[in-house]
């Protein structure tokens, strides 16, 4: 069993002064190589099911496979979502009223473009965005940087607390991540950033978002519509805490009882 991590004060700090932190290495090898087998059969089932998984209103030239609800495919990605050497530093940022607001993957095959600019907070919350209510974990199942799409933010920028301070061309100024295979980038919810083009001849670029939020926002994902009985069933404790499928919205008034448990 993995051990829970303490929260590394340094990563903690470059998220708040930067917008973004790795943490390195989380995976091994072996478990790099099942999270993305699994992303493969995910992409396939969505497909079955009808559910296009290439959608060119977000990603131009149709070489991105997108597949979102990933809790809904394999144990592995819930297991992903409350990962011990993760999630305790999701709740130091967030506060451990913390929930899963949804999980997705992007792969970035050879030649694919870049997506619109934008910031994950704005997409669940009204402008002003004045305290920090959501965040992405990102699991790079790839060496990810600039030749291969790794996702590009514009510094500074999660300190924008309207659009009216976003540039007319948030792309302009914009940088790469750069994080190996089995490395978590923690993502700050008001940082702008889009999907890098990925300009390798040969490299496939699979990254996984776990989105969190705090609890009194909405979900982009109704779990309790989405996640099968099966599925269900098999969640830990906290899992289930994280989609919100024993207490609901219960969020600052979190005092009352220690759900997560």
């Amino acid at each position: 069993m993995i051990e829970t991590a303490t929260p590394d004060s340094d990563i903690l700090e470059r998220f708040w002064s930067q917008g973004w932190a790795v943490i390195p290495d989380v995976l091994s090898t072996g478990e790099i190589e099942a999270a993305r087998s699994a992303l493969v059969d995910a992409a396939a089932a969505s497909e079955a099911q009808g559910m296009p998984v290439r959608l060119e209103a977000l990603d131009p030239g149709g070489r991105n496979i997108r597949v979102y609800d990933l809790v809904t495919h394999a144990k592995v990605f819930a297991d992903l979502a409350e990962h011990p050497a993760v999630l305790p530093s999701i709740e130091a940022l967030l506060g451990n009223d913390v929930i899963l607001s949804n999980f997705t993957g992007n792969t970035a095959l050879p030649g694919s473009g870049s997506m619109n600019a934008h910031c994950d907070q704005s997409t669940v919350m009204p402008e002003p965005w004045l305290e920090t209510w959501a965040m992405n974990a990102i699991w790079c199942l790839h060496d990810t940087d600039e030749e291969n799409g790794a996702t590009r933010y514009l510094p500074g920028s999660h300190e924008f607390t309207s659009f009216a301070e976003v540039p007319d061309d948030p792309k302009v100024g914009m940088e790469s991540f750069s994080a190996s295979a089995g490395s978590v980038i923690l993502m700050h919810g008001r940082l702008w950033h889009t999907s890098g083009e990925n300009r390798s001849a040969d490299r496939d670029r699979a990254l996984l978002f776990a989105f969190y939020t705090s609890g009194f926002l909405r979900p982009q994902t109704n779990w309790w519509r989405s996640l099968p009985e099966e599925v269900v069933e098999q969640l830990s404790p906290r899992m289930r805490a994280l989609c919100s499928l024993d207490f609901g919205n219960l969020a600052h008034g979190g005092y009352l009882a220690d759900w997560t448990r």
